[in-house]
């Protein structure tokens, strides 16, 4: 069976709500049912696979749906919970894709932008300084939306969204509530406000996350957008949540609000989905999908938590999220070659290809012929085996393009182009790659799910495409003009070990860093790289984790089976590891935080800072109270937001004091409220 009919279905008589849980990744869109009845870890109803289309979201939720729907033969109105986890947003992170978007910061100046990786993550996205802010107990300085005002016109044609941020908006946000108001106003787009995602301080970081939000704001909303819709067609009148960074879950519509949330949204459903199924409290967790591979670690039956916020595609951010490392290598990784060394050695990513396998089971007659057409030629070509292609994603989404890149985006179609074919010269290969991080257009080449088709270990799409991509591959030549392989098959067999190598070299990686090392520094070391190999000489070394590796994804068993060798320890690969993500969607529980500050900008004057408002006391245990009081009120309320039915809402509070002449100061408080629940179903 392949992966876009592969289901299995048991369905027993008895009592429970049904669960559809949904994953859409990067390359597949998972879709599993599962009641909660059958025993301790419930029952997995059916499962089924479809191909992830970016363009229209709606048709690989279908087929994964409508595939599952068929095996266990179920009316959908039995279903009375709809959840999902994605990898959209982190692949768009790590990839640098996301639309175009101006960022507004009010009391910052330019030398801010070069904080906290900024400025990477800017690009040549616009920005817009303002006047303004707030100091640290909010009170304002004088705000200035003048030039903010005056580039609105341009702005509002140029951009998909707004991302806003203003000095100290978590201890005041009337600032940013100005900014976001008069864009709304003015340009009816998206805009993300800072202190709306985040109440930690760090300005420029606060400011990084924003922009990263208003980035994901399109296309979360065609995510959310497709799935509503779709479930509205099949008579599923149920409640939607999406799976959060941090494994929790929340409502569909709170997750369109601040999609930044959902980055390793994928990953953390397949931590609560690994634990479900195997049951083990302390494990490694590696997820191999089509473009990444996600790397967390279980603690006591729990995902070890970022405290510093989630890293992404190289970005810190302010979301809280698991302590998940996120590595560009998956199925379909980019094979190249290194380069400006006489022997070059494999290199796996980080960027996504669409296979050749998958593109020609699409499109046999724009591809085939010209990879028969290049293997004819007497040497190899430096662009052979590429092919480019339109997402189909709307054409307004390519607004802000200059003349070149307009141009070439025009050349390319729906169906794919060999690429020495469309390029004339080779600056176009820059503006090629521009259109590629906007998500416009797609690259297809070759990538280890084609050495698995070409070996014989895959058969899901077309295997002829596969190799003749291997073998023109292996007709490349290294720095001494010898072939990069001695046949299409050794390259093949080099591809797929190398893919199980550099996992095993990411896992170690993570190890190390939990372990508070310099994990790719440790893991580069040269008795480290020995011990992986088992390369034993005079000197015999050897490592091991303290735990196993839970190996979770379609391709995990074809992948991991060699991956305990490199490591010392045992890998388990769950029955239903495919559709781990998936299970992961609806087994976890509602999680929201709330957090208060209580400062005392004065002598005498407590000050509570709770969601940029202020609330002034003349005694302390007033503004404790009133800060505790506020943060449980939010938080049901927001719990409520977020999906959650019965909540329990548990306070924690934090004081700095200090003692001065035998006398008490405070100093500072802070106040946590965090509102958990299993999500509403339908009656």
């Amino acid at each position: 069976m392949t992966p876009d009919t592969a289901a299995s279905s048991v369905l027993p008589d008895m009592a429970g709500p049904i669960f559809l849980g949904i994953d859409t990744g990067g390359t597949y869109t998972d879709a599993v049912l599962w009641t909660e009845a059958g025993g301790p870890k419930g029952t997995v109803l059916a499962k089924a696979k479809s191909l992830t289309t970016r363009h229209d979201l709606a048709i690989g939720i279908s087929g994964a749906v409508d595939a599952v729907l068929d095996r266990a033969e179920l009316d959908p109105a039995a279903i009375k919970l709809v959840s999902m986890s994605t990898t959209l947003a982190t692949n768009a992170l790590v990839e640098g894709q996301g639309g175009r978007v101006a960022l507004v910061m009010i009391g910052f100046d330019s030398e801010d932008l070069a904080r906290d990786g900024l400025t990477a993550a800017l690009g040549t996205d616009p920005v817009v300084f303002c006047s303004g802010g707030h100091d640290v107990y909010g009170n304002a300085c004088e705000l200035d939306l003048t030039p903010l005002e005056a580039a609105l016109p341009e702005l509002a044609n140029a951009v998909s969204g707004f991302a806003v941020c203003a000095y100290f908006a978590t201890r005041n946000s009337e600032h940013e509530l100005a900014a976001r108001d008069l864009i709304r106003e003015r340009t009816g787009l998206p805009v993300t406000a800072s202190h709306e995602l985040s109440s930690k301080l760090g300005g420029p970081r606060r400011a990084l996350t924003t922009l990263l939000n208003a980035r994901l704001i399109s296309m979360i909303d065609r995510l959310v957008e497709a799935t509503e819709g779709f479930l509205a067609k099949r008579g599923i009148d149920a409640p939607l949540m999406v799976v959060r960074g941090d494994g929790a879950l929340v409502s569909a519509a709170f997750a369109r609000q601040r999609p930044i949330e959902t980055i390793l949204s994928g990953p953390a459903a397949s931590l609560v989905g690994a634990r479900h199924m195997t049951g083990l409290d302390d494990a490694i967790v590696s997820d191999i999908g089509g473009t990444t591979t996600d790397v967390a670690v279980l603690d006591h039956g729990r995902p070890r938590l970022d405290p510093e916020g989630a890293t992404v595609g190289g970005f810190r951010t302010m979301v809280e999220a698991v302590a998940m490392r996120t590595f560009g290598l998956g199925g379909d990784s980019e094979v190249a070659l290194q380069e400006g060394v006489l022997a070059p050695r494999l290199i796996l990513g980080p960027s996504r290809l669409v296979p050749l396998s998958l593109a020609a089971a699409h499109h046999a007659d724009a591809v085939m012929p010209h990879l028969e057409r290049q293997l004819r030629a007497p040497n190899a070509g430096r662009l052979d085996a590429r092919f480019v292609f339109r997402t189909g994603i709307p054409d307004r989404f390519a607004a802000g393009l200059n003349k070149s890149a307009a141009r070439l985006y025009a050349d390319i179609t729906d169906k794919p182009q060999p690429i020495d074919l469309l390029l004339s010269s080779s600056a176009q290969n820059a503006t090629l790659k521009r259109l590629v991080r906007r998500g416009l257009v797609h690259v297809s080449g070759f990538t280890p799910s084609d050495a698995a088709h070409a070996l014989g270990r895959q058969a899901t799409w077309n295997v002829d495409a596969a190799k003749l991509g291997a073998e023109l591959f292996a007709r490349k030549r290294d720095g001494r003009g010898q072939l990069v392989a001695a046949s299409p098959e050794d390259l093949c067999e080099r591809v797929l070990k190398a893919l199980t190598r550099w996992s095993a070299e990411y896992i170690l990686e993570t190890a190390f860093a939990e372990d508070g090392l310099d994990g790719a520094a440790t893991v580069a070391h040269a008795l480290v790289q020995r011990a992986m190999d088992s390369d034993r000489r005079i000197s015999r070394l050897a490592i091991s984790l303290d735990r196993p590796v839970i190996g979770l994804g379609a391709s995990a068993p074809l992948h991991y089976v060699g991956l305990g060798k490199h490591l010392g320890c045992d890998c388990v690969v769950p029955e239903d590891t495919d559709v781990a993500n998936a299970l992961g969607a609806v087994v976890g529980q509602v999680r929201v935080t709330v957090q208060a500050q209580v400062s005392q900008p004065e002598e005498g004057l407590f000050r509570v800072s709770c969601g940029g408002g202020l609330l002034d006391f003349d005694e302390e245990d007033l503004a404790i109270a009133a800060a505790e009081a506020e943060v449980r009120s939010t938080a049901a309320q927001r719990a409520a937001e977020a999906g959650a039915d019965e909540v329990e809402i548990v306070l924690t509070k934090e004081l700095r004091v200090s003692t001065v002449d035998g006398r008490r100061m405070f100093v500072e408080a802070d106040v946590v409220a965090v509102a958990t629940g299993r999500p509403r179903i339908a009656a």
